[in-house]
C-alpha cells in the first residue's frame, strides 16, 4: 500500500509553472483558448482558500486581462495590476505576500505593446505638459527607467525590466527565494495584435 506521500502529486518547478503559463498564452495567440478550471466545481472548491502558482504584475489596460491572454482559471494566478504595472510599496508587499504566504513559486512582471503609462512617461522626457491629478505619479514610477536621451526607444522593455530588478533589489523575501530555488522572477511584454507574451532575455532575470 502507497504511503500518502507517495500518492501526493509532485509539485512543479518554478519553471515548469512559467512555462504552463506561457503554453496557455501560445492557446490565445493559436485561437483555441481552452478556458480551463472556470466551471462550478471549481469555484465552490475555491471557497475555503487559494493556492496559486504564480504572481503576475500586470497593466490595467483593458486590453490586457491577465487570465485571459495566459489562458488561466479560477485560483491559478495571483494578480495585481496597476496602470503601467508600477511597482510601489502595495505591490511589493502583494507580491511578498503571494511568494510568503500563498507559495507562488513565479512572478512575472508583464507589461505590453502601447502602453498608456509608458507613452505618458516618455512624452514627459520630451517636454509635454504634466499630467492632471494624481497621474503624474504614473510617470514617476517609469520615468527613471527610460533612456533620457531616446526615451521611445524599447520603452516598454526597459520598464519591465527595471520593474523587475527594482523587486529584486528591495525586496529581500522575493530575493531570498529566489536564491533558494523555490521563486522565478521573470518579464515579459505582451504583443497586442499577434497576442504573444515574449519573455525578455535579461541576465538580471534570475531564478530560472
Amino acid at each position: 500500500m502507497q504511503t500518502t506521500e507517495q500518492n501526493a502529486p509532485e509539485t512543479p518547478s518554478p519553471r515548469a509553472v512559467l512555462d504552463a503559463l506561457l503554453e496557455g498564452n501560445a492557446r490565445l495567440a493559436g485561437n483555441a483558448p481552452t478556458g480551463p478550471r472556470r466551471d462550478p466545481a471549481r469555484r465552490a472548491a475555491l471557497t475555503s482558500g487559494q493556492a496559486p502558482r504564480a504572481a503576475v504584475l500586470g497593466c490595467a489596460d483593458s486590453r490586457v486581462p491577465v487570465e485571459l491572454l495566459l489562458d488561466q482559471g479560477f485560483g491559478d494566478v495571483f494578480v495585481i495590476r496597476n496602470a503601467g504595472q508600477i511597482l510601489d510599496r502595495t505591490v511589493q508587499a502583494s507580491l511578498e505576500y503571494a511568494i510568503t504566504q500563498l507559495g507562488v513559486s513565479v512572478v512575472l512582471v508583464l507589461g505590453h505593446e502601447s502602453c498608456g503609462a509608458v507613452g505618458a512617461a516618455v512624452a514627459d522626457l520630451t517636454g509635454a505638459d504634466p499630467l492632471p491629478g494624481a497621474m503624474p505619479a504614473l510617470v514617476e514610477g517609469v520615468r527613471g527607467h527610460l533612456d533620457p536621451e531616446h526615451p521611445a526607444e524599447g520603452a516598454v522593455e526597459r520598464h519591465v525590466g527595471a520593474t523587475v530588478a527594482a523587486l529584486l533589489r528591495d525586496s529581500e523575501l522575493a530575493r531570498a527565494a529566489v536564491e533558494t530555488g523555490d521563486l522565478l522572477v521573470a518579464g515579459g511584454v505582451y504583443g497586442l495584435e499577434e497576442a504573444r507574451v515574449r519573455l525578455l532575455e535579461d541576465p538580471g532575470i534570475t531564478g530560472a
